[in-house]
């Protein structure tokens, strides 16, 4: 039943593939009527899309929750729902804990989002709970997407890596590849749609296939680097374990794949590693680093980090620190571990104390910061191909857009030029997390 002049409210926290399935979920209630707004206040439905991979997230979501119950209580035809990752792992002690949630979906039920919002509108149920999980892929409508240059575009979901930190397995299951015949058909809409660059999204990429068999992740990236109107091709996020040298091969010899990996190292101790669970020696990391230099030396390379895992020592710790003087990544995502109920790791002995991680935290920070701008330093003076993104968030006379190893670019806006269109900019004052520049001449 189609319900027309409706408004949804869309609140997502978490990892791109949480916005990109927000966009689908999203799709979905534009099919039976629904427009999206931001004001709360008007929403006619009011959807949480939510993260538990760490801790900080559902605090966020928890905090939320209790705010929009005021908004129930004044008006009581308000439909709010939670979905994703947090949904799964609480199923119904969700609406025990807070009864003015309305519907509880999984994640592998976000396709029955639409059926679930007509049977409460129609109020034919008071509530519905489903984290049932199947093992199937979620069904793909037309996602409702943001922006009007850059694509999400999923192409497995689930993790069968189990770190012992990870919630994800638990929660999003194992890994299941869509088609490529599927994932080439959605980047060919999107292209149709003046959507220049397209980000290929998974919790392990590098494993993608293995499963279906049809072909692996470099062969997928191979393919939609042929797509007519796509400008550039991303992905995120690489397992280290299954990083191969047909992937490295296929970003230094496509013509759109860009120039960035994503290798999540998580700590530079053996020791650590391995009781993380995953599955590689920090020798075997800095093969892959010579590799993808050696092939593509003008590449970036960025990684994530946990500060604090259960046993870290200080010993650990330097161990770290030593590591990222070595390698030396263009930009560190920086984490401190938070024990995740159900995972291996909170019941280790060890936990280390909140001001110790704090305080290690910082160290690390402040010495990836000064890589990051020693790095950034060298570009001063270069000219760099940059896709436009539109006018910076906090001056519209600044344009703002990213080079093919995906640093961020700032210069004065001219006339002419247009939203998704390459540009050249001379970097003249290089930062530690922006480059500032003017547009070259000619």
């Amino acid at each position: 039943m189609t319900q027309k002049n409706r408004l949804v409210k869309m609140i997502v926290y978490g990892c791109q593939m949480n916005f990109a399935e927000a966009e689908r979920m999203e799709g979905q209630l534009r099919e039976i009527g629904f427009a999206s707004t931001e004001d709360a206040e008007k929403a006619d439905l009011i959807l949480m899309h939510t993260c538990c991979v760490r801790e900080t997230a559902e605090d966020k979501a928890y905090g939320k929750i209790g705010e929009i119950k005021r908004l129930k209580r004044e008006r009581p035809s308000l439909l709010f729902g939670v979905t994703g990752c947090m949904a799964q792992k609480e199923s119904d002690a969700l609406i025990r804990r807070a009864p003015h949630i309305d519907f509880v979906l999984g994640t592998g039920r976000l396709g029955e989002l639409s059926r679930v919002v007509g049977e409460l509108l129609a109020e034919r149920v008071p509530h519905v709970v489903d984290v049932t999980e199947d093992g199937t892929l979620p069904e793909e409508g037309t996602p409702a997407r943001q922006g009007t240059v850059s694509a999400w575009v999923p192409i497995m979901y689930g993790c069968d890596n189990f770190c012992t930190y990870c919630i994800v397995p638990y929660v999003r299951g194992r890994e299941r590849s869509r088609s490529p015949e599927d994932i080439l058909g959605e980047i060919e809409d999107a292209a149709a749609k003046g959507f220049r660059e397209i980000t290929l999204l998974g919790q392990n990429v590098n494993s993608y296939g293995k499963d279906h068999g049809l072909t692996d992740f470099a062969g997928l990236l191979a393919m939609a680097d042929e797509v007519e109107g796509v400008e550039r091709v991303r992905f995120m996020t690489s397992h280290p374990k299954d990083l191969s040298p047909r992937l490295i091969a296929a970003v230094r010899d496509g013509r759109h794949i860009c120039e960035h990996f994503h290798l999540p190292i998580q700590h530079g101790s053996d020791r650590i590693l391995k009781a993380m669970n995953r599955n590689y020696t920090t020798e075997k990391y800095r093969g892959l680093v010579r590799a993808i230099r050696e092939n593509v030396p003008n590449a970036s390379l960025t990684t994530d980090l946990i500060v604090g895992f259960p046993g870290e020592t200080e010993e650990d710790f330097e161990a770290l620190l030593d590591f990222l003087r070595e390698i030396r990544y263009d930009a560190a995502y920086t984490f401190l571990y938070s024990p995740r109920s159900g995972t291996p790791a909170a019941k280790l002995e060890g936990q280390v104390p909140d001001e110790v991680k704090h305080e290690r935290l910082e160290r690390l920070m402040e010495l990836q910061n000064k890589i990051s701008l020693e790095i950034n330093e060298r570009l001063a003076g270069t000219t760099q191909e940059v896709l436009i993104e539109g006018p910076s968030r906090t001056d519209e006379a600044v344009w703002t857009g990213r080079t093919r190893t995906g640093k961020i670019v700032l210069w004065p806006h001219r006339d002419g030029e247009k939203i998704g269109e390459l540009a050249q900019v001379k970097i003249t004052q290089p930062q530690t997390w922006v480059l500032k520049g003017e547009r070259a001449e000619g």
